[in-house]
């Protein structure tokens, strides 16, 4: 379990220059950073001077992973700031090493014109879970991803919820970003006999390439959410996945989609994104 005091120091950015930030690592137990920590890292730094918008869309990029034993340092070069968007990249590196770059666009509110969303699933929010102060997880149905023998659908119900979380609107966007990285892999193994994230960094090659995160409605990280993960497509050494995220009150706040590396370890330049 991670104790969600880790993530948001983190998340805390320490500005060492004109649009340049240096932040630590959340402990993961993984030899290299989570994926989320860096997309919740990137909103919080395209943030920084835009009050009165919030984070809309990132669209992130993972070139390379990130070392958890040396901070991870920020770059970010704004592209426009307009009344009701602005948009700036972000690139995360360690030393000369660029690991992620990632083109966050920001809102501003606006009344609607038009609105729809897609209903949420018949799925109860888990009952009361203990106060531990840590990321909270509950995968409906019991599914383990870790069962390279458990096969089912490529489909994924997964509960989740960060305990202790401030109620910052935008630390509750970046928390609900570094949840939305660690399920669609595992989504994509599912049908496959013999496959499963046990096997990751050991006899198979994984790793996200591409992740895009949309956020429709404010999101209250601290409150049960439910991601609803599905993978379309697998294939060629890579995985496609996508999922949306609903409150327990069944509101759609967020969607995002993602592409992956999943192959044989044994492969040239299998240990390379």
């Amino acid at each position: 379990m991670v104790a969600t005091a880790d993530i948001l120091g983190a998340l805390e950015l320490e500005a060492v220059g004109p649009n340049r930030y240096r932040a630590t690592n959340a402990e993961m137990g993984h030899g290299v950073v989570f994926g989320g920590q860096l997309l919740g890292q990137a909103l919080v730094a395209a943030a920084a001077g835009h009050d009165g918008k919030r984070p809309k869309t990132v669209h992130t990029v993972f070139a390379r992973g990130a070392s958890p034993e040396a901070p991870v340092e920020l770059t970010v070069d704004p592209v426009h700031a307009g009344r009701a968007f602005a948009s700036s990249t972000v690139t995360i590196s360690q030393g000369d090493r660029v690991c992620t770059r990632s083109l966050v666009l920001l809102t501003a509110e606006e009344p609607d014109l038009i609105r729809h969303a897609a209903p949420a699933p018949p799925l109860a929010a888990p009952g009361h879970a203990e106060a531990d102060g840590t990321w909270q997880v509950a995968v409906v149905g019991d599914v383990d991803l870790a069962d390279p023998d458990a096969v089912g659908p490529p489909e994924l119900d997964v509960w989740t919820r960060f305990d202790g979380a401030p109620g910052d609107p935008l630390l509750d966007q970046a928390l609900v970003a570094f949840a939305t990285d660690g399920f669609l892999i595992g989504t994509a193994m599912r049908p496959h006999a013999g496959v499963g994230q046990a096997q990751a960094h050991r006899t198979l090659s994984t790793g996200v390439i591409t992740h895009t995160l949309t956020f429709h409605e404010p999101v209250a990280a601290g409150e049960w959410l439910l991601l609803r993960h599905s993978s379309p497509y697998a294939g060629r050494g890579r995985s496609y996945g996508r999922a949306d995220i609903f409150s327990s009150a069944g509101d759609l706040v967020a969607s995002f989609v993602q592409d992956a590396m999943i192959r044989p370890m044994g492969e040239p330049g299998a240990g390379r994104l």
